[in-house]
């Protein structure tokens, strides 16, 4: 090929001109929380905002004469562009913060939710400011001195980044300090460093760390046996996606999306939060003995869940997974896994709808058995950004919905109407275990438990889907849903007060700690692990 048409430049004229990218337009996420803290702010210089994009071209142009090594630089700077771009507008249309817990989750994702945010606007964005810079840089020929020459201009550059960077702070340091203590969180929006921090942390976790030697829980587990009433004990444990307390109608919202269940005698526990704000996280934490406060996922997954304490006290566990994986928790039970690759009625070959869980939960509920058991439905409910796939057409009770994965362009209205739908359906989806349940009676002492795994934004103060930091989420990525529902055979079997259980779902406090404990109560499991302050149940268990 003839190089010699090509266009060329110096490669500290790329670099800076990269650093004047990366901040006026990849990271506008960035820009636009500085404006709108800025114009909140009374007696702000101007030497003081017109010092910011000094400071962060300056940083960035450091970083970047770091990393432009001959050779190397054209693949490092391509791979930055587009991963960028793409984190840039997850950032700035739906408030996504990419550290650590949201790597994970990404890592864990499967086709279909990725596919999920594929839509004109976003690939418009990563054509734009991706894709198109990336072949620009691609198509550019690098123009490189001698050794010493580009080792002098990288001085130079580093020098100059480092002075430009030092002027500022000597001029404005206490409004910086001020501006980043009060926002402490700006630092999560700057790209790229922060998300390939995170990278960094997630990768050296998981693949670099040492591992853990396994930590057994709860082998001294056992049941007494025979029940009362001669009958086992059968629960089903429902694990919700992206359920928030809020727009639960048997929580006080004002919509019907319990219709189903709201006549059948459900239990639903008013406040509850979650142990994160993703499933990857969330998941994980809340059938392991740890809490929120001090979950590690590095330890979690080397140490039995509550299904091995479950299993080691002789129950009969199966999982039955509709959400693309139960991330860890039930590699020692029995699983079976809805693939929507494998096509179906209820599937679109990216995602399966939770009908497909109805049959296998019938199958499981005739297979006899002495064994008291817990079966757990993985739900993928209210999974966005494509809401609407999460319900068969005649689910549409709210309209009209908004049928798009670019939600930020749909209106409120909209939006929470799709969103509604998929909790009306996930209502149904109970309501039709509670009556396979209540078929059953005959053979087990039944009960149901409904938990989700985390919340969801829906363009409130800005934000959308979920994943915040923990410390920085909004309600409604952590207050969850929590319904219990027992038969009377089920309740005289454990000596159940049910006005007692209604106060205690009316004005307690509960999260995600509280399972593990709470469903070794209920299952009437005895063992050295099991902490009764954390059962929710134990207050109105009689004797």
């Amino acid at each position: 090929m003839d190089t010699s048409s090509r266009s060329s430049i110096s490669s500290r004229r790329l670099v800076l001109l990269l650093a004047l990218y990366f901040f006026f337009v990849l990271n506008l996420p960035l820009t636009t929380r500085l404006a709108g803290i800025l114009e909140g702010l009374d007696g702000v210089s101007a030497g003081f905002v017109l010092s910011i994009p000094v400071f962060f071209v300056a940083a960035l142009n450091l970083l970047f004469t770091l990393v432009a090594v001959k050779y190397l630089e054209k693949g490092i700077f391509i791979t930055l562009l587009l991963l960028s771009s793409a984190v840039s507008y997850a950032m700035f249309e739906y408030g996504v913060v990419f550290d650590r817990d949201m790597m994970a989750n990404i890592m864990q994702t499967h086709r279909g939710e990725a596919s999920s945010y594929l839509n004109v606007a976003s690939v418009l964005w990563f054509g734009l400011t991706g894709l198109l810079p990336a072949l620009l840089v691609a198509r550019v020929r690098i123009e490189h001195g001698g050794v010493l020459k580009d080792l002098r201009w990288k001085g130079v550059s580093v020098l100059g980044s480092l002075a430009a960077i030092g002027l500022v702070a000597a001029g404005y340091y206490q409004d910086y300090a001020s501006v980043g203590r009060n926002h402490n969180y700006l630092k999560q929006l700057i790209i790229p460093t922060y998300y390939l921090s995170s990278a960094g942390g997630y990768i050296d976790q998981t693949y670099l760390t040492e591992t853990l030697p396994w930590r057994p829980l709860g082998e001294d587990a056992s049941v007494a046996r025979p029940h009362r009433n001669g009958k086992p004990n059968l629960l089903v444990l429902m694990v919700g996606e992206t359920a928030r307390g809020m727009n639960f109608e048997l929580n006080g919202y004002p919509r019907d999306t319990n219709a189903f269940t709201r006549e059948q005698g459900v239990v639903s526990f008013q406040s509850v939060s979650s142990c994160g704000t993703a499933t990857a996280v969330s998941v994980p934490c809340m059938f392991s003995r740890q809490s929120h406060d001090d979950y590690d996922a590095g330890q979690a997954g080397r140490q039995d869940n509550l299904l091995d304490v479950l299993s080691h006290a002789g129950l009969d566990i199966t999982w039955l997974d509709n959400d693309g994986g139960c991330k860890g928790v039930c590699e020692r039970v029995a699983t079976r896994t809805f693939r929507p690759e494998d096509g179906g009625p209820l599937c679109d070959g990216d995602y399966c709808q939770d009908g497909v869980l109805l049959e296998p939960l019938h199958q499981a509920l005739e297979r006899p058995g002495s064994q008291d058991r817990v079966l757990v439905l993985h739900m993928v409910g209210s999974h966005g950004p494509t809401y609407y796939q999460r319900y068969p057409a005649e689910f549409a009770h709210f309209t009209p919905d908004c049928r798009r994965s670019d939600i930020q362009n749909c209106s409120a209205r909209e939006l929470v109407n799709t969103y509604d739908n998929t909790l009306y359906y996930s209502d149904y989806i109970i309501s039709r275990v509670l009556t396979a349940l209540k078929q059953h009676s005959n053979e087990w002492n039944t009960g149901l438990l409904y938990l989700s795994d985390h919340g969801e934004s829906l363009g409130e103060s800005g934000l959308y889907l979920h994943g915040m930091p923990y410390a920085l989420a909004p309600e409604q990525q952590t207050r969850v849903p929590l319904l219990l529902w027992l038969s009377g055979e089920f309740e005289r079997e454990i000596g159940l007060n049910r006005r007692c259980l209604q106060q205690q779902a009316r004005e307690g406090r509960f999260s995600h700690d509280n399972l593990f404990d709470s469903v070794l109560g209920l299952m009437g499991v005895s063992t050295r692990v099991y902490r009764a302050e954390l059962d929710m149940l134990a207050p109105c268990r009689l004797g």
